[in-house]
């Protein structure tokens, strides 16, 4: 018989009757056997039995013991892993989501853009944005200097060219439109989800219809930087320390994270120091954002942000040389532009501007959209007013019932009826000069508007546009209380065109609220504009040298103080 060598680590535990009847040979790493049938051996194991035993039962089955988890544990440990994998699984869609929504702004970092829109550069189509000529984008890409490049679109606006290129819900009629105004709104839907410090710009003459609304479905909770724009028109003799504190009271009803409120001139560098201080301090490391409506000054914004700080940075002072396209075309930006401004890291973007179908910009053409800017500073126009020339027949009537049964046409864009006034009360505008206004008695309103719009009453200009003009839709009807004949009781703001301040008693001295009757507190208006534009009733802003006389600072407790931001100009 030959033998068989088995390795130790390889043989099963042996018992010693087994190895009892085999002849083994050992060696130090191997066993040899010599195999032989090994003989039957039949054992029987009896145990006595005593009374104090009792029978001992089989092992239960894991977990069913006394110690086992009940039905109803079990059922909340099943709940709590559902729960724990449902949550796993929302963050991971959540991840993707914010990929995907991010996506756009990526892709736009990417791919080269104009540096004056931030249109992406493109040698397609001659009169779409970002277009460059070929033999242009050829040599600049061979040289790595795309980002140095403005397309043929922003060369014509720099010259005074009117070029719109929004189109859609807010968009703007007249020329090509390139991009919706709803895609401009999606290309800042990612700001919600990123860590950034928003510098959220209003224009003073327009402040409640360039507010934004809906800021913080595009801001989410990130600190806000309120920047009001354009306070160089405010009348003369304004004081800027009441237009601060009613700035920061009308923000205070909106509920946002702001953490100061900045009065600025780009034109003249007012207030662009302190945001520049207020945009180091809370920055930490994160990027900044430029948003705000379109038109109200972002990119006018950012060149007078660039040159402040260009004193102390030159990473800022080298980036002053290629700077965002500045224009009266709103809808001039139409793509995130990225600056890099800060010499510790860090980037400045000019995003879009949120184009409002509420605005009197989004109803008019394009060739009517420079009358709406004041170009100077505003001079209120009131009514009624010796300074103004008025015909006999209705100075006359003015004379002895004041403005009650008249019409007011502001351009051809805004008609305010008077219900009930006192012979005292005086309406004043505020807005562009373009915009003339005339004085009609509400009886020969209708034929008087259908007779001159688009020639006197203007905007819309020219017989053509005038045939196509949709009229004045929208009727609201106001009631105006006057709580203090020595103020004015409420500004009537047309959404992207200026204010109406409506004093009860205009400035006469002979009326006090001693003889200011209870009856005579009612004002009625009714205020005619097209479809869309809103129209806001709110506390009068304290502009002109009578603002400060009559203006009343809030009293606040310490905590009110605490958590009411700063203004700063």
């Amino acid at each position: 018989m030959a033998p068989k060598t088995l390795y130790l680590s390889s043989l099963p535990t042996l018992s010693p009757l087994f190895l009892a009847t085999h002849f083994v040979t050992s060696t130090r790493t191997s066993l040899t056997f010599y195999y032989s049938k090994p003989p039957s051996i039949l054992c029987k194991s009896v145990q006595p039995r005593t009374r104090e035993q009792t029978p001992v039962s089989a092992p239960e089955p894991e977990g069913t013991g006394a110690a086992a988890p009940t039905r109803g544990e079990i059922f909340l440990e099943r709940q709590k892993a559902l729960a724990d994998s449902a949550k796993v699984l929302k963050e991971i869609k959540k991840k993707k989501k914010r990929e995907k929504v991010g996506g756009s702004m990526k892709a736009s970092r990417t791919v080269p853009s104009c540096y004056g829109c931030g249109a992406p550069l493109q040698i397609s189509e001659t009169d779409a944005p970002g277009y460059v000529d070929p033999q242009t984008y050829e040599l600049k890409k061979k040289h790595h200097q795309l980002r140095k490049v403005l397309c043929g679109r922003c060369q014509l606006l720099s010259h005074g060219h009117m070029i719109t290129a929004v189109g859609g819900h807010g968009g703007y009629s007249g020329g090509k439109q390139f991009v919706s105004a709803e895609e401009l709104r999606e290309k800042l839907s990612h700001l919600r989800h990123e860590n950034a410090l928003i510098v959220k710009l209003v224009d003073v003459v327009d402040f409640n219809g360039s507010f934004l609304a809906r800021v913080r479905d595009l801001a989410g909770a990130n600190p806000i930087i309120l920047v009001v724009t354009k306070v160089d028109l405010l009348p003369k003799g304004t004081d800027l320390n009441c237009v601060g504190d009613w700035v920061v009271e009308a923000t205070m009803k909106k509920k946002l994270n702001v953490t100061s409120v900045h009065l600025t001139s780009s034109k003249s560098l007012v207030g662009i120091a302190g945001v520049v201080s207020e945009i180091q301090r809370e920055k930490k490391g994160r990027d900044v954002y430029i948003l705000g409506s379109a038109n109200v000054g972002k990119s006018a914004f950012i060149n007078a942000l660039l040159k402040m700080m260009s004193y102390k940075d030159p990473v800022a002072a080298a980036a002053q040389k290629y700077k965002p396209i500045q224009s009266a075309v709103p809808g001039t930006t139409l793509g995130p532009i990225q600056i890099d401004a800060f010499m510790g890291g860090g980037k400045v973007y000019d995003t879009p501007g949120v184009h409002l179908h509420h605005r009197q910009a989004a109803v008019v053409h394009t060739d009517d959209l420079p009358a709406l800017a004041p170009q100077s500073r505003l001079r209120g126009r009131s009514f009624p007013n010796s300074q103004l020339t008025l015909d006999e027949c209705t100075a006359g009537k003015i004379g002895s019932n004041g403005l009650n049964g008249f019409s007011i046409f502001w351009g051809g864009l805004v008609r305010i009826d008077v219900l009930k006034a006192l012979p005292q009360t005086c309406l004043t505008f505020y807005g562009p000069k373009a915009l003339q206004i005339h004085l009609v008695p509400t009886t020969e309103a209708d034929e008087f508007y259908q007779r001159e719009v688009g020639n006197r009453l203007t905007p819309p200009t020219g017989k053509e546009l005038g045939d196509n003009w949709r009229g004045l839709e929208t009727q609201r009807q106001l009631q105006i209380i006057c709580e203090d004949a020595r103020r004015p009781a409420r500004d009537v703001a047309i959404s992207g065109l200026g204010w109406i301040a409506v004093e009860p008693i205009g400035r006469s001295p002979e009326v006090c609220d001693t003889n200011f009757k209870e009856a005579d507190r009612e004002l009625l208006l009714a205020v005619h504009v097209p479809k869309p534009v809103e129209i806001f009733v709110r506390p009068p802003m304290p502009v002109g040298k009578g603002g400060e006389e009559w203006y009343q600072y809030q009293e606040l407790t310490e905590k009110e103080l605490e958590i009411r931001p700063k203004w700063n100009f």
